[in-house]
């Protein structure tokens, strides 16, 4: 595909007061210090904020308040607007609930069939002239659709998931015209009818059911998916795995009566298809007022009084500023946030620690760097976690990270995840390679990922543009379905990216230690703009022994702007010359 000329996607503390000192007075020596005040009881519940828009079918004027919401939204790509919009069960006609950035749709009922919209939940790309390679921070769960027209667009890039959603039609994953798109990410889905991809470069789709699929560019998983087609990497681009060997859903917000409550979805082995198909979903759920719900402005030490408590969290939408870590200890906690609320540590600190327990549930936010540097962004589990969670893990899903984009930020590492079994399930991890704050040293952040624990299990992986290494792993029996990378464009010449006497930083780089680590799906662009002549000497490293294997692994170079020497280690044609075509890897070792 050719090329657009320009880059391929480029066209956050009050000072504390000092009171004066007072000389010369003291207090009596008689007088007893106070006894340090309690801090108050935090309640559970409460209303949503002004941000939650909740909808039933008898809603005057639903279609002019998601048209405002739109405007709002369409094209604000580093805004402060978060937007949840929320629909009550029963069936609702004619609506187009058009998606910009930050705003996430969702239906309440515990099944998808319980609300119908006959209409569309679109996803398009006027704003950015038919280019969909921006359309970031966005989702949809837990509705039904009936298309107007028989088929519904959502074309979207990475952090936008498709979850819980039933396409009684076709699906359209391309902008109107094909433009460019990057995405994307589905599950627990079924579509009736047709997926089309057209322009998608990549898509990874699990635990889902589908009409049929109809194309492929680069790189196009499927695990558990009903409908998928059959294995045929590299023509056409299908990984296809019968089953997804480990998977537990997002939580969600749904209503019983009068009272929302959050439905918490069961584990699942050797998952294959949705799993709502047939009545009530496996899970257990939680009313409200087991929960803090938390609104844009409150503390962080708040947060952990609420924590401590024995609460959960719920993030309403909007910008939470942190002075320190919010810090989960207690085992089965969720964190839940809503029209991607959104954490931004001030002064250095971690946004977000996990201890070493069982079955945290972390779903739904997105951290954004501040301009100190951070050691870390989130951390699962601390340094030597070593319990086994096999029966219980913790989840992270659709929690994202950013670092630059909407002002400068840093961070050296963004997601350590140092807890055995952990499931990371769809994150994109972003070093920003466009917006404001952006500059090789600017928002300089050397590693996206780092796993430390063992049996870590990753579906649907997307780490881009790190200074240094995006994935490094180094905890054994590790998995990943789906990976999607770019390396950093801004790479001002060889020398920034040499890593000893290799040429360039791995993509993903499992350590050398290791002795079992499996992927499948696995892709890594390079579009080395500042200086085109600069040469990546792979995309993937890893130790060269029987128990590390990978299936279906790709790189590509964007128009010849930097090359590949291999695809992984020494393995792999190099790619050569402008014409983007990917060099693959079916087998490895």
């Amino acid at each position: 595909m050719p090329l657009p000329a320009i880059g391929r996607r480029t066209v956050l503390g009050a000072a504390a007061a000092t009171a004066p000192a007072v000389l010369g007075l003291s207090a009596p020596a008689s007088a007893a210090p106070k006894p340090p005040r309690k801090p108050r009881f935090l309640p559970g519940g409460g209303d949503l904020g002004p941000n939650v828009l909740v909808f039933d079918p008898s809603t005057p004027g639903i279609q002019s308040r998601l048209d405002e919401v739109f405007r709002q939204q369409e094209s604000a790509q580093f805004g402060t607007g978060r937007y949840a919009l929320l629909f009550k069960p029963g069936t609702y006609h004619g609506l187009n609930a058009q998606l910009g950035f930050y705003t996430s749709i969702a239906g309440l009922g515990l099944s998808p069939d319980d609300t119908t919209i006959n209409g569309d939940v679109t996803v398009d790309a006027g704003w950015f002239n038919g280019n969909a390679t921006q359309n970031f921070w966005r989702s949809a769960e837990n509705l039904a659709l009936v298309p107007a027209n028989g088929t519904n667009r959502w074309a979207v890039a990475q952090a936008a998931p498709f979850r819980r959603m039933h396409v009684r039609g076709g699906l359209n994953l391309s902008p109107t015209g094909y433009g460019w798109a990057s995405g994307g990410y589905i599950a627990d889905s079924r579509v009736d009818g047709q997926v089309g991809p057209y322009s998608q470069q990549q898509w990874y789709t699990r635990d889902s059911a589908i009409g049929s699929w109809l194309n492929g560019v680069w790189n196009m998983v499927f695990s558990g998916v009903e409908g998928a087609p059959a294995q045929s990497f590299p023509n056409p681009p299908y990984t296809t795995l019968d089953t997804t060997p480990l998977s537990r859903e997002k939580p969600f917000l749904y209503v019983d009566g009068s009272e929302f409550r959050v439905f918490l979805p069961a584990k699942r082995t050797n998952a294959r298809g949705v799993t709502w198909g047939s009545g009530t979903p496996r899970g257990t759920s939680l009313p409200l007022s087991q929960f803090y719900v938390a609104k844009p402005g409150v503390s962080a030490a708040t947060l952990n009084q609420a924590l401590a408590q024995g609460l959960h969290l719920l993030l309403t939408p909007g910008i939470y500023h942190l002075d320190r870590a919010v810090q989960v200890n207690r085992a089965n906690t969720v964190v839940l946030g809503l029209g991607y609320a959104t954490l931004v540590p001030d002064n250095g600190v971690t946004a977000l620690r996990v201890a070493d327990v069982d079955g945290v549930r972390l779903a739904g936010l997105l951290i954004d760097a501040g301009p100190v540097n951070s050691a870390t962004l989130l951390e699962v589990g601390p340094r030597g976690a070593s319990r086994d969670h096999s029966a219980n893990p913790t989840t992270v899903q659709d929690v994202f990270v950013r670092i630059g984009g909407a002002g400068a930020g840093k961070a050296t590492t963004s997601m350590v995840v140092n807890s055995r079994h952990t499931i990371v399930d769809h994150t994109w991890v972003w070093r920003a390679d466009h917006g404001d704050g952006v500059g090789w040293d600017t928002n300089r952040a050397d590693y996206g990922i780092v796993v430390n624990g063992d049996d870590v299990l990753c579906t649907g992986l997307f780490v881009e543009h790190f200074n240094k290494y995006d994935v490094q792993w180094y905890g054994r029996r590790g998995r990943t379905i789906f990976f999607q990378n770019e390396k950093a464009y801004d790479a001002p010449n060889q020398a920034a990216v040499q890593n000893g006497p290799v040429r360039g930083y791995a993509a993903y780089k499992v350590g050398d230690d290791v002795t079992e680590h499996e992927g499948w799906g696995l892709g890594s662009y390079c579009y080395y703009n500042v200086d085109p002549a600069i040469v990546q000497h792979s995309g993937f490293a890893a130790p060269n022994r029987p128990g590390v294997r990978f299936h279906d692994l790709l790189v590509v170079s964007l128009g010849g702007n930097g090359q590949y020497e291999h695809v992984i280690n020494d393995t792999g044609a190099p790619t050569s010359g402008t014409s983007t075509t990917p060099s693959t890897v079916v087998s490895y070792p």
